[in-house]
């Protein structure tokens, strides 16, 4: 059962190839905000980013079998194709050697990574609770910001830009909107495993309404982000490049919201959350090229890449 090739499908398959452009966006947003960063650091660091949302996904896997079972049946680890032990082993390795590339480009990442691991090991207390899963989650994406602005910083000094904090508040709230959302594909499941996640508590009436305000503040919080940043800096005409994402990245967030008002059963859950997804990875592609305009075809490219990673996803019911 575990031999290599099945492990390392397995371990693919765990790792959510179509959420990896999740962290990576996040990465390359904290990495914007300075002005610092060699090509060679921005792809190092992108590649290191890319891989932690990956690993960090397959660890929590590794203790939330009881409810995949029920409502993803299809991943390895609760159909039986892997046991558990390689899947721990390589998403610990994997966090481990990502925090080492940060680390390695600054050394207050260290502190930070081993923060990050900490919450990844003890978020799956917090999602049991109604008021836990999403902020948790999120504050643990937001330092995945920080660890990479601090990565493309030069010297050791902790200086925060304009743009630095109003970036951390779209990141928490972009991504703690994406869990929260997640959820409403799982009720059946968390209820029935004892995770008490707000939509099982509350309803999906007010679940919707939680994630509205969540959606606003993400709005609010790009907003500020983007208006920090160019009164920062002289206008320039590439900055309008940021509107190939910004608008179909507002459109996304309003559909995301209207949709989930309407759900109805945990099936149907994945359309609203797709542009949820879509949203957080729109907007953020939206404030880097606000922030580094010359990024605009690398942040093109990222994006076409995800859009054809997310459709070929194994299945459609699950983001």
């Amino acid at each position: 059962m575990n031999n290599l090739p099945v492990v390392l499908k397995a371990m693919w398959t765990t790792m959510r190839p179509y959420l990896l452009f999740v962290s990576a966006i996040t990465g390359i947003a904290g990495m914007a905000m300075t002005t610092t960063i060699t090509p060679l650091l921005l792809i190092v660091v992108f590649v290191a980013s890319f891989f932690a949302y990956g690993f960090g996904q397959a660890l929590t896997d590794c203790f939330q079998t009881d409810t995949d079972a029920i409502s993803a049946p299809y991943r390895p680890l609760v159909a039986g194709t892997v046991s558990r032990t390689p899947i721990l082993t390589m998403s610990i390795t994997g966090l481990f050697l990502c925090v080492l590339v940060f680390t390695a480009a600054n050394s207050w990442n260290l502190a930070l990574g081993a923060l990050s691991g900490f919450g990844l090991a003890t978020y799956t207390p917090f999602k049991r609770r109604w008021w836990g899963g999403p902020w948790y989650n999120a504050w643990i994406v937001a330092v995945l910001c920080f660890m990479a602005y601090l990565a493309a910083s030069t010297g050791t000094s902790l200086r925060f830009p304009p743009s630095f904090f109003p970036m951390l508040g779209s990141v928490f709230f972009g991504y703690a909107n994406f869990v929260l959302s997640g959820y409403f594909k799982d009720i059946n499941a968390d209820a029935r495993t004892g995770y008490n996640t707000l939509p099982v508590v509350f309803g999906r009436r007010i679940a919707s309404f939680a994630s509205d305000g969540l959606a606003i503040s993400f709005v609010v919080a790009a907003t500020w982000t983007t208006l920090t940043a160019l009164g920062g800096s002289s206008f320039r005409s590439g900055h309008l490049l940021a509107l190939v994402f910004g608008v179909p990245g507002l459109y996304h967030v309003i559909a995301g919201q209207v949709l989930l008002h309407r759900n109805r059963d945990d099936a149907d859950a994945f359309r609203p959350i797709q542009h949820v997804l879509q949203s957080y990875v729109l907007v953020l592609s939206a404030l880097t090229v606000v922030l580094r305009p010359e990024w605009f075809a690398f942040i093109a490219a990222h994006y076409g890449l995800f859009t054809i990673v997310l459709a070929r996803r194994p299945e459609a019911e699950q983001i």
